[in-house]
């Protein structure tokens, strides 16, 4: 993550490469009874991809790839043809979309830290610190209610982030800037879906203290000059 200098305000931004991706297989509505398009993603060495996917790869005349996506289209959608390469210029600063990605592990925890629970006190002599407590009843149900919130197994699984603000564009090096956190750890694969929905694009000053990036008026610093006396 890093931050952009914006008109109003800082905004924090996930730097994200994006693409190049190539459609390595078109389904219809006629053979396969939806419409749908495949696309690969990720450099792979040849000698790694299996001899299925070697063929499926030279039918669609593409280089081997380490991940394979399939994406429903909706109806009167056109439909690419195979081999177009898709980058992030699909996209435009302003579009709102939903991102998918597994979070990062977390192993085994505790009530405190799985669900936010505020333990017990902290004094020495009170001996309940960060335990969960009662779980149950005793002869009525007897038995723990489903969902009950206790301690187990966190993250490493599947999260969408919707509504997620797309700042920045660059096609050139295949990057976004997408405001906000996103789930997944570094070099997670992401599946970004545009809603439909636009905002008004932030107009960014300043990425990292560099050189401006957004077109704007220059204004020229006039050098007072010092009062004769």
């Amino acid at each position: 993550m890093t931050q952009v200098f914006a008109d109003e305000a800082l905004v924090p931004v996930t730097v994200i490469e994006a693409g190049p991706c190539v459609v390595t297989q078109v389904k219809t509505q006629e053979k396969e009874g939806y419409a749908a398009v495949q696309i690969a993603y990720g450099d792979i060495k040849p000698k790694r991809v299996t001899k299925p996917l070697k063929g499926h790869f030279d039918k669609a005349k593409a280089k081997p790839a380490r991940y394979l996506r399939e994406y429903r289209l909706d109806e009167g959608e056109s439909l690419p043809e195979v081999g177009t390469k898709l980058s992030c210029d699909i996209f435009q600063a302003g579009d709102v979309a939903s991102i998918t990605a597994v979070s990062k592990g977390k192993g085994f925890q505790g009530v405190v830290k799985r669900h936010g629970f505020a333990g017990g006190p902290g004094g020495h002599g009170s001996h309940f610190h960060r335990a969960p407590g009662s779980i149950g009843m005793a002869a009525t149900p007897s038995r723990v209610f489903k969902g009950t919130r206790m301690p187990g197994q966190m993250g490493d699984a599947q999260v969408t982030i919707k509504n997620s603000e797309i700042v920045k564009i660059d096609p050139e090096n295949n990057m976004m800037l997408i405001k906000g956190a996103i789930p997944g750890g570094k070099g997670a694969l992401l599946v970004i879906k545009a809603t439909g929905k636009t905002v008004k694009p932030i107009n960014i000053l300043e990425v990292r203290g560099e050189k401006p990036v957004a077109e704007e008026e220059k204004v020229e610093e006039t050098k007072k000059e010092p009062e004769k006396k």
